[in-house]
């Protein structure tokens, strides 16, 4: 049903009394038949069709599904903050009370005081010209009668809480003067300042990196023993939700498709999409032998659903009653646990997992298994590349005033058929190492060879054949691809630029969309015309174009939602065996690389701090950085995951304008806290040497030791 505004509620600011309050036996946040609708040029958008969902003080309810499928929407209905032209329709309750058809003054007491939310970015989230102590004390004071020197008091008081070191100056800090990190950090402390009774979590660990998610997972868990407040946790990482959720609810297509507790959604999924979900999902506690399972297609549009089940034409088991009528939520084989799907019996009786549902593709073994690693080809040798950056001060008379050290002295190799992943925080100099790589050029220091060419000595010629041999994908494929051009002539122009000859071009491009899994008749399409695994998929087939020996991929599937994600991963692992590929694959997913590489390096600020077989390195990794780094990637299990002990880092990665003397870890690492003085000074003045610990593994530690992280 619609709802009309009801006559304003007076509610002065401080006054409780006509606020919602708990009540036993009524949840903390209830919402029932929740219809939300956008207009648009093309007709109406039904983003959220009919959803319930409940959640009770001191439990965490997890969202999750693809993008488009209406979780944020769902999240800003329940805070009011749609666009006035949404139509809403059905009912939000906190404590009872309903909220929707509200003014706007009286959700303005709600948000904020009993109902907050943490928004996926926090840079957007903050007001970039006040401090961050002045945005804590104003949350506060707007919610709270209370004076300036106690609301700045709190605010210090809740700063240390979030972790934040030495609240008393950073309080004065603008966000601009944050991490990423620590200003989700403040708005965690923003979120929680007034004590809300429902915290709504919008992918509040998105956008960092995997060290700093496991610091505000742990942080948020504190945030809700603190407050008692109900959780609502809207998120596509399925690791996340095993670790922290309770209850869980997928959605697709505007609906929810199954719910339960997550020991249900986990162990015993019940309907082919979420069954497709977790197939598609790669596990760094597993070897990558196998192929994922994708789901292949894409979400149908909200403007126009197929008829039936929403899911029935991406859906392996979809059959004609499939297609007469769209089907509700259901209970299973357990009363709390329910699915949408009308072979909801046929799953039950047979306990169907991904394997019975989905077709996993088989790929070939490799050509060059059997051959020993060091009797390979060698396709690329770094050696002690530098890479560093002037810092200068001075808007007309630039003077420099330091260096900065981005990439210190790294040695790698790749030979042929490997994959070698290169992972690391933000800022450790990833995306520098390849940049110099890609350059080819003479690199500041060090050498840089390429099939067997030392690219300090090419001249353009040369440079120009090297490049035939090495080739780069990105990661937005939409800033990658000219927008003005269809695929034919994206895909024609490097052949056309290398002489390729203009009679075969066409041929070339047909063999090329097909090789990527595209239909060839798309080709005279533009790239808005595919979706964002389509379009990576050109990417993929541009750089193939000119049959290059090794391709460099920078993140390229961190911006695809897990299903489209997992297709696009099969496809890597199928070239590179089919036409013998070597990949340089930039990460900053661990699962990614545990189930696509041969081969890892770690690198920190600037230095490989291991490097080896990938098995061997992420199950007994030896440096503490790696296994803190691995400890910190959440698993899609929650058995394990409730078992696992986390090596939890304090603080962010240090400035490579002034890294620490000796280790570079030292200052952080977690053994230097536990060692004599002596070998305390060893760590802080002697810089580790990277060293051979196992038959492929190296190790740039003074004190190594390997460890179970899974």
């Amino acid at each position: 049903m619609s709802h009309a505004a009801p006559s304003p509620i007076e509610s002065p600011q401080g006054d409780d009394r006509q606020l919602p309050s708990a009540q036993a036996g009524v949840p903390a946040l209830q919402i029932s038949d929740l219809n939300v609708r956008f207009p648009s040029e093309d007709g109406v958008v039904h983003a959220v069709r009919g959803v319930n969902l409940q959640v009770d003080s001191g439990e965490v309810l997890a969202i999750v599904g693809e993008s488009g499928s209406g979780k944020s929407v769902t999240s800003m209905a329940v805070m009011g903050l749609l666009d006035q032209s949404a139509r809403v329709d059905g009912s939000v309750k906190l404590h009872g009370t309903e909220l929707i058809g509200r003014d706007d003054n009286w959700m303005s007491d709600i948000r904020g005081r009993k109902v907050a939310m943490i928004f996926q970015d926090p840079l957007s989230a903050l007001t970039p010209v006040y401090t961050i102590g002045d945005q804590i004390v104003e949350a506060l004071q707007i919610h709270q009668k209370i004076d300036d020197e106690a609301a700045h008091e709190r605010a210090l008081e809740l700063l240390r809480m979030v972790g934040i070191p030495n609240p008393e100056v950073r309080a004065k800090a603008f966000p601009h003067e944050f991490s990423g990190g620590m200003r989700q950090r403040v708005v965690i402390a923003m979120a929680i300042a007034n004590n809300p009774d429902v915290i709504i979590a919008d992918e509040p660990t998105t956008a960092l990196d995997v060290t700093i998610q496991a610091q505000v997972m742990d942080l948020l868990k504190v945030a809700q023993r603190e407050t008692g407040a109900a959780v609502v946790m809207i998120t596509h990482d399925l690791g996340v939700v095993a670790g922290m959720a309770d209850k869980v609810a997928v959605m697709y297509a505007g609906r929810i498709v199954e719910s339960g507790d997550v020991g249900d959604i986990f162990y015993r999924t019940r309907m082919p999409y979420t069954i497709g979900l977790l197939g598609s999902l790669p596990r760094p506690d597993q070897s990558g032998d196998d192929m994922l399972a994708p789901v292949e297609g894409n979400p149908p549009s909200l403007l126009k659903l197929p008829p039936g089940c929403p899911f029935g034409p991406r859906c392996p088991m979809a059959s004609e009653e499939c297609r007469q009528q769209e089907p509700q939520l259901r209970p299973t084989d357990k009363a709390d646990h329910e699915a949408a799907c009308v072979k909801l019996e046929r799953i039950i009786e047979g306990n169907l997992d991904y394997k019975d549902i989905y077709p996993i593709p088989k790929v070939r073994e490799h050509a060059l298994a059997d051959v020993p690693r060091e009797q390979r080809e060698e396709v690329l040798r770094v050696e002690g590349l530098v890479k560093t950056f002037p810092l200068t001060k001075g808007a007309v008379f630039k003077r420099r005033v330091g260096t900065v050290h981005a990439v210190d002295t790294i040695d790698l190799d790749i030979r042929a058929g490997e994959t070698l992943g290169l992972v690391g925080e933000s800022g450790c100099g990833k995306t520098t190492t390849i940049m110099s790589i890609l350059a080819l050029k003479a690199p500041e220091s060090g050498r840089v060879v390429v099939m067997g060419k030392d690219v300090g000595e090419l001249d353009g010629k040369g440079r120009k054949q090297v490049r035939q041999d090495l080739q780069v994908v990105f990661q937005d494929p939409m800033a990658s691809l000219d927008p003005r051009m269809p695929v034919s002539q994206i895909l024609a122009e490097p052949l056309k630029y290398n002489g390729y000859p203009k009679d075969k071009i066409d041929g070339r491009i047909r063999e090329l969309m097909k090789l990527v899994g595209l239909e060839p008749a798309h080709a005279n399409r533009y790239p808005r015309n595919f979706s964002g695994g389509q379009r990576q998929r050109i990417c993929i087939a541009r750089a193939l174009a000119l049959e290059p020996k090794l391709l460099v991929l920078d993140e390229p599937v961190s911006a695809l939602d897990v299903s489209i994600q997992a297709g696009v991963l099969n496809l890597l692992e199928q070239l590179r065996v089919e036409l013998g590929l070597s990949y340089l694959f930039v990460a900053h997913d661990l699962s990614v690389v545990r189930h696509i590489a041969t081969r890892v390096a770690v690198m920190y600020l600037g230095h490989i701090v291991e490097i080896g077989d990938v098995d061997d390195v992420f199950d007994a990794p030896q440096h503490p950085y790696t296994q803190a780094l691995l400890s910190a990637i959440p698993v899609p299990d929650p058995r394990k995951e409730a078992e696992r002990d986390r090596i939890v880092l304090t603080g962010d990665l240090p400035s490579p304008a002034n890294p620490p003397a000796g280790c570079p870890f030292h200052t952080r690492c977690p053994k230097y806290q536990g060692l004599d003085e002596a070998d305390q000074r060893r760590c802080a003045g002697e810089r580790p040497a990277l060293l051979v610990q196992g038959a492929d593994q190296e190790v740039a530690c003074h004190f190594p030791q390997a460890l179970q992280v899974f």
